[in-house]
């Protein structure tokens, strides 16, 4: 076993990395569930308009700069999408809406496309996140080290937003039930904003972190990300944070396991029968809760 781990050591470090990158990701799908009891599609384009964002900026502002900036413009973006995308259609038909957020999705692609003439654009190396560290004879980024660690403390404080701020409160009582906080006169409306907003902080600080590692962006650079994420989202329990981390390092983890055993063409296949086997075995995911229905 101490063999196995320390000829694969570089495989299960990047698969923390990428795990933890995925699990920022699938918090803004998890939440946006929670709240709306909708798949938010297009979170992992603004995923990839992040790191187009970042590269753009870079060439006009130095790096201190350019950070802050995509986290803003990563939120504002999260924002409009949901003003003009998502609150005109509150009551409309659940259907409606998932069709709105795919439109929004190939929205964001096409625009990327148009900006970018679909060329890779090749993203900045970033001062720490990209210095190399050898850890038990596997050389890999700083960024592979930072980013459970940083994953960790935003989680942590994201739960102790939720659970003792009132925005936290007034999110955590439209996901349990959306009429009856209606009625006790919480402002939906700046509810759903906030949780899109929080949502896309994250998707900007995955996609720092994440094409550090991958150093060119193309229009459909958020398309895997943020499927997997959805993935780990599913297997923790669509709805539940903690199971959205969990179930996120977990795919991260094993697919570059696949790696290092040789089976890179089926890394990514991996994730999608784990999808289907969950699905088939626990619908509700590891920490789902089972939904009654009231007659």
């Amino acid at each position: 076993m101490i063999e196995f781990l320390h000829t694969n050591m570089a495989y299960l470090l990047n698969g923390i990395s990428v795990g933890g990158q995925y699990a920022l990701i699938a918090i803004g799908y998890t939440m946006v569930y929670g709240v709306l009891r909708l798949i938010n599609f297009a979170h992992g384009d603004v995923f990839m308009v992040a790191g187009l964002v970042m590269i753009y900026a870079t060439t006009a502002m130095p790096m201190y700069i350019s950070i802050p900036l995509v986290l803003v413009a990563t939120v504002v973006l999260g924002f409009l999408i949901e003003r003009a995308a998502y609150r005109p259609l509150r009551s409309a038909p659940r259907m409606s809406v998932m069709i709105s957020a795919i439109g929004v999705s190939y929205l964001l692609q096409n625009c990327a496309l148009y900006f970018t003439g679909g060329l890779p654009q090749v993203y900045p190396s970033i001062p720490f996140l990209s210095e190399s560290v050898t850890i038990w004879g596997a050389t890999t980024k700083m960024v592979t080290i930072v980013t459970p660690i940083l994953t960790l403390v935003l989680v942590i404080i994201l739960v102790l937003l939720l659970k003792y701020t009132k925005i936290g409160m007034a999110m955590r009582a439209v996901s349990k039930d959306f009429e009856a906080s209606q009625l006790m006169g919480i402002k939906i409306d700046m509810v759903i904003s906030a949780t899109f907003v929080i949502g896309c902080f994250l998707a900007a600080v995955g996609s720092l972190l994440y094409f550090t590692n991958y150093s060119s962006v193309i229009p459909t650079s958020g398309a895997m990300p943020g499927l997997k994420a959805f993935v780990a989202a599913v297997f923790g329990g669509i709805g539940s944070i903690p199971g959205a981390v969990i179930g996120a390092f977990i795919i991260g983890i094993c697919e570059n396991i696949i790696k290092g055993l040789g089976w890179t063409t089926f890394s990514d296949a991996f994730s999608f029968a784990l999808l289907i086997v969950i699905l088939m075995v626990k619908p509700t995911g590891i920490f789902g809760e089972k939904a009654t229905d009231k007659v």
